[in-house]
């Protein structure tokens, strides 16, 4: 059989396959190569508690770079559509009859009405203006106008919703403030995400959450293996060794993984599902999603920084398929619970805004970084070179 052969043979058994890219950071852990900076570094506090600074991030970053605004499985079919408010914009993610992925400013174009309220995903064909009645399809079309005598010559092809740059791939749904977007290593992360189904994925859970801390604060908890056995000795930390890292960058995104060298030897490392048992992902995209894949379900946390000190978190936890039994249900609730209850919002994000306390105090000028933490310090070059990029 062809290799072309082979791979859709696997496709319809559901085999999934690391990339190139996922195979050979498994296989430098596998080679108990690890990732590690040859010294201590430092970074300003400053970039943690100044305004200032955190208004030039906002530039550079948040009003200028494709990012991830949800996973696909928010919207699962044809004919639905979710506002989405947490980046400062009135956003209008839809899917269209034809199953295209769009993101719109959520304003009616005759008066600049907000178009749909709430924050809940709505099923249907069309988006209709509380005020008018204007009427428009999830692909952005003005379709009907009241009275449209009232409106001579008025060409409704003019009237379509705003649409901003966007890209569905490998079940992420990224857009871009500006028009000229590139979303070259976005499609490329495609690739790493369909190799853990991704896309395929049912959500189980979603949850905003508001978090008193720096936003880079809580990327570094994602960026890092030091903690983990101390901050979740009582949740995860048990089942987690001081293991080896590697990692690597598409563009000026990260991706790591931290593996348990003792259990890789004679492992099949080409077998997706067996691998994500031996080894821990973790993407961070900029400019703030990171994306963790567990053994059997992926959690994506989209960040929205809404000041120096203070994010919005929305968590999405995405299972292999919507549960059938209330057994399968009362199993995914217990991982949800312990993760997005427990570590992520009771440690991972109680720890940032306890790292912004004491930033704020002025008590140290600099944090300290230490040669398992160098993950901290590559995001912080990359943060500052588009910086410099947008100036």
């Amino acid at each position: 059989m062809n290799n072309t052969g082979t791979k859709l043979q696997e496709r319809n058994m559901g085999i999934k396959r690391p990339t190139p890219g996922q195979l050979a950071l498994a296989k430098t852990i596998a080679r108990g190569e690890a990732r590690s900076t040859k010294e201590i570094s430092r970074l300003p506090a400053s970039l943690y508690t100044d305004p200032a600074h955190f208004e030039r991030e906002k530039t550079a970053l948040f009003n200028r770079l494709p990012q991830v605004i949800a996973p696909s499985a928010l919207l699962p079919e044809p004919g639905m559509a979710v506002p989405h408010d947490g980046t400062g914009r009135p956003l209008l993610i839809t899917r269209d009859k034809q199953g295209a992925a769009h993101v719109f400013l959520n304003v009616c174009q005759h008066r600049g009405t907000r178009l749909v309220e709430g924050g809940d995903v709505q099923c249907t064909s069309r988006l209709v203006c509380p005020y008018h009645a204007w009427t428009y399809r999830l692909d952005g079309a003005l379709i009907a106008l009241p009275r449209p005598e009232t409106f001579p010559d008025l060409d409704k092809n003019a009237f379509g919703l705003k649409e901003l740059p966007s890209l569905e791939a490998g079940g992420l749904i990224w857009f871009s403030p500006e028009a000229e977007a590139d979303f070259t290593h976005a499609r490329h992360l495609g690739a790493d995400f369909d190799a853990f189904g991704l896309g395929e994925s049912h959500m189980f859970r979603r949850k905003l959450h508001t978090v008193k801390g720096n936003w880079k604060l809580i990327m570094d908890a994602f960026l890092e293996s030091y903690h983990v056995t101390r901050l979740h000795a009582d949740t995860i930390g048990p089942f987690f060794k001081d293991g080896i890292t590697a990692g690597d960058q598409i563009g000026p995104h990260q991706r790591s993984l931290v593996g348990r060298l003792e259990e890789m030897d004679g492992a099949d490392l080409t077998d997706m599902a067996a691998l994500r048992k031996l080894v821990t992902f973790a993407y961070q995209l900029l400019p703030a999603t990171i994306v963790i894949p567990s053994p059997d379900y992926i959690n994506v946390m989209v960040l929205m920084p809404q000041a120096h000190d203070q994010t919005l978190v929305e968590d999405f936890m995405l299972i292999p398929e919507e549960p059938q039994t209330d057994k399968a249900r009362d199993h995914w609730e217990r991982s949800w619970k312990l993760l997005d209850g427990g570590v992520f919002a009771s440690e991972d994000f109680r720890a940032a805004e306890l790292g912004q306390q004491g930033l704020q105090s002025g008590a140290i000028d600099h944090l300290t970084l230490g040669t398992l933490e160098g993950g901290i310090a590559r995001f912080d070059e990359i943060v500052q070179e588009a910086l410099r990029s947008a100036n």
